[in-house]
This record gives structure tokens, sequence and C-alpha cells, in this order.
């Protein structure tokens, strides 16, 4: 039985009708028309598919939509402000982190996540976060140069 659902997608107001059942992931992009979570595993195992509920990294694909109701949810479209990259999507873009780019936006918002979560993280902390997160082009040298950029610029990047 459909049910309608009410939560902040990206800083906007969303409701949706659907069974409650569904995965975020699949309302996300079949519904919704956000592309750039990914499907990648449909397990939860390879975090592709990783958003933000309230703040925290949540794998879409074994998350319900009927979860996120009331709840705030962030993906990587909105994670920029305006025409001004996040400051982990700058720090993706200028290590040229990404082989494919099909895990990107995952370990994106991962890493934005954990710095949500602790803005005092180490970068051994937030590498182990990180290690939830499978890249299959084996571009984990420049994730992580990336992230250490990310970490590096006095705090912007935990905004």
């Amino acid at each position: 039985m459909d049910t309608k659902i009410s939560f902040t997608l990206n800083g906007k107001p969303r409701t949706v009708t659907t069974d409650p059942d569904r995965s975020l992931l699949e309302v996300l992009r079949e519904d919704l028309q956000l592309t750039g979570t990914k499907f990648g595993c449909g397990e939860g195992q390879c975090r592709a598919c990783t958003v933000l509920v309230n703040g925290v990294s949540k794998a879409s694909c074994i998350t319900s939509i009927g979860d996120v109701d009331k709840q705030e949810v962030v993906t990587i479209e909105g994670l920029a402000n305006g025409d001004k990259l996040h400051p982990v999507q700058e720090a993706f873009l200028a290590e040229d982190a990404f082989q494919c780019g099909y895990c990107t936006a995952g370990m994106i918002v991962g890493v934005v996540g954990a710095l949500k979560q602790n803005p005092a993280a180490s970068e051994p902390e937030v590498m182990a976060q990180m290690q939830k997160h499978i890249c299959r082009c084996c571009s984990y040298t420049k994730y992580k140069t990336a992230i250490h950029r990310a970490m590096a610029q006095n705090g912007k990047a935990h905004a």
C-alpha cells in the first residue's frame, strides 16, 4: 500500500507517495531523477549509494524510503552551494581522484559524513570510515590524497 512520505531532500521539502518499503536509492533515481547516487551491489556493501540521513552516512540501497519520513537527506547533488562545490568535492576534483567515477559520489558523501560526525577526526579515523567503500578501479591512492587535501583546508571541509 502506498504511503505519503515527507522529508527534506538537499535542503528542500519533498513528498512522495509510494510503497514505504522501496529503497531510498530507487526513489531517488527513478522517481526524483537524482542519478548521482549510484547502484552498486544492492546489499549496502560497496557504498556507491551513500547519502547522508540527518548528517550520518547511510547506504541508500538498504535504507527504505519509509525510514526517511520526516528526516533530512542529502545526496551528492546537494553538497554544492549554488555554483560553489563543497570543499571535499573540490579536493577530489583537484586531485583527479577518480577513474570511471562510478563510486566517487559515494566516496565524497562518505567523507563529508565522517567529518560531519566528527569535525575533529584525525586522518586515520576518516580513512577507517572510508574502508567501507569499494572502488573497482582501485583509485584508493588518489582518494586518500584527496581526503588529505580536504582535511588540510583549515576545517573548510567540515562544513
